[in-house]
């Protein structure tokens, strides 16, 4: 096995900033991919975007430096090519080509805007799901929205995004109507399927998962969910920094976020659900890869 290239993923989301450099192997003429490093910058995009229509100067100047230093940490490791996306926060926002001009200008990456059908396309490049016979329902919660994807035999049956995440939650900028839209595309789409296989992703299922005690590897009890999330709610702020060692901003967006899955779960009559500990930008690293 030889190590042949660097790649980094940039996935600019509604609650935080991450830079995935990973390690492009190839033995055999096949390529293979594991992770060097992963960065996660707090700048939460979406309490601006969500709640005012655009991004704020300071959060602005946040982001263009968190790029800046992006860039120099690609440099750093020798990063052959590069993805930069965002999401949520800035789809929603009325000055977004504004920003993703003053990135490239000030930090020489070029972001692309996605869509929420195509973010959700990407969370599904993942060789361990391809697998015949089998239906998989991929639920991503992110702060700005939620991607439902269905796959069956290896094909993508159906796909949607909603506008509900933790920071809108938080925010009360969810109403009645978005959840009952939510619910309809999983009665109309999903309902009528088969032994569906739920696979939670997001920082904050990770996480959920993590604090759950869970054995690494198995299925989250839809029981064990709910227990772990009914004593987030009853523990305080502190507790949850220290004891549990929470970033401070995932501290108040963990609950909300934890209660979508609940939701979805609870409308399928969902078990339990797989955490495999993969997102966006780990996705984004099998588009790279098509390029070679």
């Amino acid at each position: 096995m030889k190590l042949i290239k660097k790649f980094a993923t940039i996935d600019i989301g509604s609650n935080a900033i991450r830079l995935l450099i990973s390690n492009i192997y190839k033995k055999d003429l096949k390529l293979f991919t594991t992770k060097n490093s992963l960065i996660r910058v707090p700048v939460r995009l979406g309490q601006d975007a969500f709640k005012n229509g655009k991004i704020s100067k300071i959060n602005i100047t946040r982001l263009i430096d968190t790029m800046k230093s992006f860039q120099l940490l690609m440099k750093i490791h020798d990063v052959e090519k590069y993805l930069a996306y965002g999401t949520s926060a800035l789809r929603s926002s009325s000055n977004s080509e504004h920003i993703i001009k003053e990135i490239s200008k000030k930090s020489g990456i070029n972001v692309e805007i996605i869509s929420g059908s195509k973010e959700a396309k990407i969370i599904t490049n993942n060789n361990e799901f391809l697998i015949a016979k089998k239906t998989y329902c991929f639920l991503d919660v992110g702060g700005g929205s939620t991607e439902l994807i269905l796959f069956k035999n290896n094909k993508l049956f159906a796909s949607k995004s909603f506008k509900i995440g933790g920071v809108r939650i938080i925010n009360d900028l969810v109403n009645s109507s978005a959840w009952d839209k939510l619910e309809l595309w999983i009665s109309e789409n999903l309902k009528i399927h088969k032994n569906i296989k739920l696979v939670g992703l997001g920082g904050n299922i990770n996480k959920i998962f993590k604090i759950s005690g869970n054995n690494i590897g198995s299925p989250l009890k839809k029981t064990l969910l709910d227990i772990t999330i009914d004593n987030l709610v009853q523990m305080s702020d502190f507790d949850k920094i220290i004891k549990l060692k929470l970033n401070p901003d995932r501290v108040d967006v963990i609950v909300p976020a934890g209660k979508i899955y609940q939701f979805v779960m609870n409308k399928l009559n969902s078990k339990e659900i797989l955490v495999p500990k993969i997102g966006l930008a780990d996705g984004m690293v099998f588009e790279l890869l098509k390029k070679l």
